[in-house]
């Protein structure tokens, strides 16, 4: 057990904690992204938003997807790609994802996103990702934005009025306990932006909030 006021360990070690504690849930020796990722209230909308943005470019885009998880989302993505490149800070899970999904236009990398620099790319995919990472990390990442044109960002927040972007230590948690969760385009974040869509809002049972994806052109 970690001692009051102990630094916070870094992302990578939480992470692969999360995994291997089956803290999201799962089943024993697989990797498991929780509920987020196989509710299908939750994931059949956003992907068919998703897919359907990717089918009106021709399925001609590279994507990238930071926090690709057990990959139970872009397994059903990589169709309506040029290139799928699929990055998590998880060794061991990617190398689980190496073997069990395999396709000629599909790549796998292990990455600390905040701080390893990003492949190139179209449009990234950010799908609850932020929303488990501090401020610094947020802001690392999203100067590295800059050099993409689309950017997919889900987000579990609040339903109506939240302060948004409240700091907290990376790990399993998000900031909806604070009534808050992310917004990329206010402070301190600040992200420029041309425009943005609404691809997806799905409002959760029980008063447990909302999780909307949003399209963002640079």
């Amino acid at each position: 057990m970690r001692k009051k006021n102990q630094k916070p360990w870094p992302t990578k070690a939480v992470m692969n904690q999360i995994y291997e504690q089956y803290l999201w849930g799962g089943e024993p020796f697989d990797f498991y992204s929780g509920q987020g990722s196989h509710d299908q209230k939750i994931i059949k909308p956003y992907l068919e938003a998703t897919a359907s943005f990717l089918k009106s470019h021709n399925n001609a885009l590279t994507v990238c997807d930071l926090g690709c998880g057990d990959f139970n989302i872009g397994k059903h993505l990589t169709k309506y790609t040029k290139t799928y490149i699929a990055v998590d800070i998880v060794d061991d899970l990617i190398e689980r994802n190496k073997i069990k999904f395999k396709e000629d236009h599909l790549e796998f990398l292990c990455l600390d996103i905040a701080e390893d620099k990003l492949p190139q790319a179209d449009c990234i995919i950010l799908r609850q990702v932020l929303q488990h990472l501090s401020n610094q990390e947020i802001q690392n990442i999203v100067k590295k934005l800059k050099d993409y044109k689309y950017i997919i960002v889900t987000e579990h927040l609040p339903v109506g009025h939240f302060t948004p972007n409240i700091d907290i230590i990376s790990g399993q948690g998000i900031r909806l306990k604070h009534n808050s969760g992310v917004n990329l385009l206010e402070a301190p974040f600040n992200l420029k932006i041309l425009e943005q869509s609404i691809l997806s809002d799905i409002i959760l049972d029980e008063n447990k909030g909302k999780i909307i994806t949003t399209r963002y052109t640079l």
